[in-house]
């Protein structure tokens, strides 16, 4: 999984070079990963479809041999083969594709963890980061969200591995080191006077005054302020900040929710929700139907704007080509049915 991380983390940062915005190059790249799976896409929808056809046939089967399960498989296997259907045809080519989508997460979180590393040394030197936004959100790499802010949040750096750290320290000059040095030990009593990331245990000993002095800088203190009267406001079980320098206005998990929902309804299989399905409640189907946005939204409001960017694009993108490819197969069915009498199959 590693190499394909750094392979997608490799080719974004080559869009970056062109681009000189990570936003639009998530767009771009999002764009070309798309049209790479389009042909699995193609497949996909071609075997979903082939599903909703005979479905109501494989209903009539289980209806009629509910009490002889030898009989129905042997029925179910002619049907299939009659159909040319492969059971594995629907779901195999979605099930390739989430390897892509994990290890595009990860190259996310690596360029993430990176440029997040970059504005907390930024902060310890005694400047105010340069943040890389992406039309109405500040900074890509924190959530687009009123309740984010627009520097990294303190608790956003604590997973970050220790040779991120240390490939971005040995990227710096040798006077801002200097100057890093100089103001953690001017805020930190106990700052021992140097700091290392060579392993992760030599992190573990520096995070404490490196978080201890951020909370002391006067333009990491103004970027994380609260809006006054809206410091705790607690909604059921959860309880929500609004900050003054807010990141962004909530557009791409919204857009994540919806966006997911109209994928749902162009292609309804692909929440798992197969028309004519027996056994399959409603009650089910609905679940399905808005879990997937709601679980959409929930990940982009925890997730950089970086991903949430990716996730909308390929939602947008995954609908769009869901809707031409129904189309075809639509046209396609319609011409087979213009030239082939229907036959009955259920014997």
């Amino acid at each position: 999984m590693s190499a394909i991380t750094n392979a997608l983390a490799g080719v974004i940062q080559w869009l970056y070079g062109i681009i000189q915005n990570h936003g639009w190059a998530i767009v771009v790249f999002t764009l070309l990963v798309r049209v790479v799976l389009m042909p699995l896409d193609i497949s996909s929808r071609k075997g979903m479809r082939k599903m909703a056809k005979i479905q109501p046939q494989l209903n009539a089967l289980q209806k009629k041999y509910a009490n002889d399960k030898a009989k129905l498989q042997q029925k179910q296997s002619e049907l299939m083969r009659k159909e040319r259907y492969n059971p594995l045809s629907g779901c195999l080519p979605m099930l390739i594709q989430l390897p892509i989508l994990f290890a595009m997460f990860g190259a996310m979180r690596a360029i993430a963890n990176e440029q997040i590393v970059r504005q907390v040394f930024t902060f310890l030197e005694g400047g105010t980061p340069t943040y890389e936004g992406w039309l109405w959100v500040k900074n890509i790499w924190m959530a687009d969200s009123l309740f984010a802010p627009v520097a990294p949040m303190l608790s956003s750096i604590q997973p970050i591995g220790a040779e991120v750290w240390q490939s971005v320290w040995n990227g710096l000059s040798e006077a801002s080191r200097q100057a890093i040095l100089q103001n953690v030990a001017l805020h930190v009593q106990e700052f021992g006077g140097t700091l290392s990331f060579a392993s992760a245990d030599a992190l573990k000993l520096a995070l404490p005054s490196i978080t201890a002095a951020m909370q002391q800088m006067d333009a990491f203190k103004a970027a994380v302020a609260l809006m006054p009267g809206f410091e705790n406001i607690n909604l059921f079980l959860f309880s929500i900040q609004v900050y003054v320098q807010y990141n962004g206005l909530l557009i791409l998990p919204v857009l994540a929710g919806v966006s997911q929902l109209l994928m749902t309804k162009v292609n309804p299989q692909a929440a798992g929700q197969q028309p004519g399905a027996q056994g399959q409640t409603p009650g089910m189907g609905n679940f399905m139907k808005y879990f997937f946005p709601l679980f959409s939204v929930y990940i982009c409001l925890t997730s950089t704007a970086a991903f949430a960017l990716y996730w909308v694009t390929s939602n947008l993108i995954a609908t769009g080509m869901s809707y031409f490819i129904n189309v075809y197969f639509d046209r396609k069915d319609k011409l087979t049915q213009e030239q082939t009498p229907l036959e009955g199959t259920v014997k």
